[in-house]
C-alpha cells in the first residue's frame, strides 16, 4: 500500500476531515468530504468564490485532521492548485452534487488541488504513530 493509499483509507474511515489554512494571523477550519484520488494523488476540490479558496492562494500553508474513532490524523503541506479539466471530470463523475454546485450557468468554478511537500501523522492521545511523507 503507498503512502498515499494509507491517508486515502484513513479520510475514507474518518468520513468527514477539517481542513485548517490561515487567514491573516487567524487560523480558520471548515468541515469537507469530499476527495478523490487521481494519479496517485489525494485531490480535494474548493470553490474559486469561498473564503478558503482565497486564504489558500494567499497562503498555501494547509492542515486537515481527522478521527477514525480510535486515534486521529493529521496531514499538512502546501496546496497546489491542479488546472487539468479532467479532475472536474473525474469529481463529477465520484460526487453527483458537484455539477450542480460547479457549473457555467451559476458560474461558480471549482478548483482542485493537493497537497505538496506534504507529511501525514497517524496519532494517538500519546504522540505520533507513524509519519508519513507524500
Amino acid at each position: 500500500m503507498t503512502n498515499a493509499e494509507k491517508v486515502w483509507a484513513y479520510l475514507d474511515r474518518a468520513q468527514i476531515f477539517y481542513v485548517t489554512t490561515v487567514d491573516g494571523d487567524q487560523p480558520k477550519c471548515r468541515p469537507f468530504s469530499f476527495k478523490m484520488m487521481a494519479g496517485g494523488k489525494i485531490y480535494f476540490g474548493v470553490g474559486t468564490f469561498k473564503d478558503c479558496y482565497r486564504q489558500l492562494a494567499k497562503n498555501p500553508k494547509i492542515e486537515i485532521a481527522a478521527s477514525d474513532g480510535k486515534g486521529f490524523f493529521r496531514y499538512y503541506g502546501k496546496a497546489v492548485f491542479d488546472e487539468d479539466p479532467a479532475l472536474f471530470r473525474q469529481a463529477c463523475e465520484e460526487a453527483d452534487y458537484i455539477p450542480r454546485m460547479y457549473n457555467e450557468k451559476n458560474g461558480h468554478k471549482l478548483q482542485m488541488f493537493h497537497l505538496g511537500e506534504a507529511t501525514a501523522e497517524f496519532r494517538s492521545l500519546t504522540g505520533i504513530q507513524e509519519s508519513l511523507s507524500l
